[in-house]
Order: structure tokens, then C-alpha cells, then sequence
């Protein structure tokens, strides 16, 4: 007895979803094996915690905790990764600047985790609901003391995506703190992606730090902010007087970072790359001002710290001018202008201005020999509509 032959399956259906990018940052924490997630309601990332907290709901391996503050938020997370959990907080400006001392421990101490900072104007509370860049050097230079951090910084949904799990990947493997910057307009951005496919293509760090709880005998661990012997005949005390340990130490973390963060050389180099003039931006400016493809080469770098300086000093001798456009005063632009060792122009989009009006004004201003600062606006001297906010 002939059996009649099984019907032939069709390939699986792409699922292509309108999703938002906040949505997209914690779907690339969960392919990226996070477990745990604390924080705190701060616009524009609010998303990310309304998300984690529904996805708790419905996977009880998945913790969850709503903190008091982003205090609270930041040491969470650090005290789960200790306990075993990959783990991340999202925040904004303010709540990063509440974090700075957490991010320094972590730095320290040598713990993986990630801090999402979805950028809006400040300082202070600033502009709440409008994008803004201005927390670049922050990133850098928030926390006391030297340190080496990794940052990313995506302008899209499915880039969202994958350079958070490639966030959560260098966390592991520097053993530090990496973060993901983001934007409002970036944060908000609603696109049509399958993250399904791109889930499928992702390669993911495992865990290789020890939880607190599985300690190994003769192999002490210590978690002090104060510097401390790790190994040897005086492992346990204090080095608080000791220069060498702490040259030991701080090189060895420096040097680590390092290697990771050439694994992670993440930059677009495109538009008209035979143009005369290099346009340097990022996150949610590179996609505004992509209408001058035709007559500007670009720039974007998507790992923001440490600076891609191989990978610009590569291509920079082949442009007559380079032109920063941030929406921030210049701080991308005052490091790459160091490493070049060139003058480097700036365009700076401030006050959630982030128009390609603004950008074309900008450009016309500085290349035809003008300062980098806009026209001020005199005060108004009776009520007014609202300035022009926003794409377009």
C-alpha cells in the first residue's frame, strides 16, 4: 500500500510588524538573554518599562522590578548581574545624571549590564518630550574617575535591535557597563521589521561570570568601590595607598575594553563618498539630513565610545572639509576635531530643532565662512505661536 506523498510545507511567512524603536531596544535585551530589568518612568523611554513590564506578566523568568528612583533602577540591575542575571535599565538625561555614581561602581567593580539613555533636551529637566544629543560626553566623562566606556548609538528600529544585543554582547565580554543611546525621534520611530529574522542571524555572548552564589573556593571575589588586592599574599585589603596596584588595575580593565571595542568598529561610511565635503552625524540626525546624499559624503558612527578614530583618520584626508551636525553644541565634534588634529565645523541643532531646514541653514552658514552659532531670535514682546519643532 502506496502512502500519498506529505503535502510540501511553505516556508515560514516573514512576520513584518510595525514596531516602535523602544519596543525594538527590549526586544534585543531579551534575544540578547537579559533576564532582569529595573527602572524608573522618565519620558521618552517610558516604552521600554511599560513593555518589560507586560513581558514579565507573561514570562515569569523574566523579572521585573519599578523602582523608587533611577538610583534604585541603576543598582538593581548591578546587584542582579552579580547574582547571575543579564540585566538593563532605560532612562533619560536626568535619570542617567542620578545614575553616574552606579555606572562608576559598576566601571570599577567589573560588571556587565546595560544602561539605555534615551536622550531629550537639557540640561536639568530641560525640553522633556524633545530630542535632543546633548549626552554624549556625559557618557564619557559622568562618573569620577577614569574609565573606558563602550557606547552605541543606533538611528533606526531593526539598528535599534541589533546594536542592543551587540550592547549586551560587549557587556559580557568587557565585563563593564555599555550603553545604548538613543532619541525621542529615534525612541518613537514607528517602522514595518522583522525582528524575528534579524533575531535569527544574531550570534549572543554567554554568561562567564560566576553568580556571587557559586563561589569558588581559593578564588576570592571582592566588590568594593575602594581599591583593593584582588590576588596574591594580601588579597582582601585594602590598596587604598598602593599607586602600582591601581595602575595594575586601571591598564588592565583599559586594555580589555579596548579589544572588545574593536570587535565593535560600527559605522556607516556612504552618501557621495567622492564629494568634497564630509558630513559627520548620528542617531536620528544621519536620517534627517539624508536628503543631501547626493552632495555630501557621510560619516555615522554607531559606536560612539571609544571614538572610531582609525576608521576616521582612514577617510578624513580625502575631503577638503568635514562638517559635524549634532543636536548638541559641538561635543561629538570637539573629539573628532582632536583626533584629526583639523579644524572640524560644527552645525549644532539645539532646542529639539531637528529639521533638515535647520540642517541646509546650518550647512549654507558654515561652509560659506559663518559661525557655527545660529541667529538668535530676539525675545518676543507679546504672546507668540510655538517655534517650528521637529522633522520636516
Amino acid at each position: 500500500m502506496q502512502r500519498a506523498a506529505a503535502p510540501r510545507r511553505s516556508p515560514p511567512r516573514p512576520m513584518r510588524k510595525l514596531t516602535q524603536g523602544n519596543e525594538a531596544v527590549f526586544r534585543g535585551a531579551v534575544a540578547a538573554g537579559a533576564s532582569y530589568y529595573a527602572g524608573y518612568p522618565i519620558s521618552p523611554s517610558t516604552e521600554i518599562l511599560n513593555v518589560a513590564s507586560g513581558w514579565a506578566a507573561q514570562h515569569p523568568e523574566f523579572r521585573f522590578l519599578q523602582a523608587e528612583d533611577e538610583i534604585a533602577s541603576a543598582n538593581a540591575i548591578i546587584g542582579a548581574s552579580l547574582a547571575g542575571a543579564k540585566s538593563f535599565t532605560a532612562t533619560s538625561g536626568p535619570g542617567f545624571s542620578l545614575m553616574q555614581e552606579a555606572v562608576g561602581y559598576a566601571q570599577k567593580v567589573g560588571v556587565p549590564c546595560v544602561f539605555v539613555n534615551v536622550q531629550r533636551v537639557g540640561p536639568a529637566t530641560g525640553m522633556p518630550t524633545m530630542p535632543g544629543q546633548g549626552d554624549i560626553m556625559q557618557v564619557r566623562y559622568g562618573s569620577t574617575g577614569d574609565y573606558s566606556p563602550l557606547a552605541f548609538y543606533p538611528n533606526g528600529v531593526e539598528e535599534a535591535f541589533r546594536v542592543t544585543v551587540q550592547a549586551f554582547n560587549a557587556a559580557e565580554e568587557s565585563l563593564s557597563p555599555v550603553v545604548v543611546l538613543s532619541d525621542t525621534f529615534v525612541a518613537h520611530l514607528n517602522e514595518v521589521v522583522d525582528l524575528e529574522e534579524a533575531a535569527s542571524g544574531v550570534e549572543i555572548a554567554p554568561r562567564t561570570l560566576v553568580p556571587l552564589g557559586q563561589h569558588e573556593i581559593g578564588k576570592p571575589r571582592f566588590f568594593a568601590g575602594v581599591l583593593m588586592y584582588e590576588h596574591g599574599p594580601n588579597a582582601g585589603e585594602p590598596a587604598t595607598a598602593d599607586a602600582d596596584e591601581y595602575v595594575r588595575q586601571y591598564y588592565a580593565a583599559k586594555h580589555r575594553h579596548a579589544e572588545v571595542a574593536k570587535r565593535y568598529a560600527l559605522y556607516e561610511h556612504g552618501w557621495n563618498v567622492d564629494a568634497k565635503v564630509l558630513i559627520v552625524c548620528y542617531g536620528i540626525v544621519s536620517r534627517v539630513a539624508s536628503p543631501l546624499a547626493p552632495d555630501y559624503a557621510l560619516f555615522r558612527p554607531i559606536r560612539i565610545h571609544p571614538l572610531l578614530a582609525d576608521e576616521l583618520a582612514a577617510i578624513a584626508d580625502r575631503y577638503d572639509q568635514i562638517v559635524c551636525i549634532e543636536a548638541n553644541d559641538g561635543q561629538y565634534a570637539d573629539m573628532v576635531e582632536l583626533t584629526l588634529r583639523r579644524e572640524v565645523k560644527r552645525v549644532p541643532l539645539l532646542g529639539g530643532r531637528i529639521s533638515l531646514e535647520a540642517v541646509r541653514d546650518g550647512l549654507g552658514r558654515v561652509l560659506g565662512g559663518g559661525p557655527s552659532e545660529p541667529p538668535i531670535p530676539p525675545a518676543p514682546s507679546e504672546a507668540v505661536e510655538r517655534s517650528p519643532l521637529g522633522i520636516g
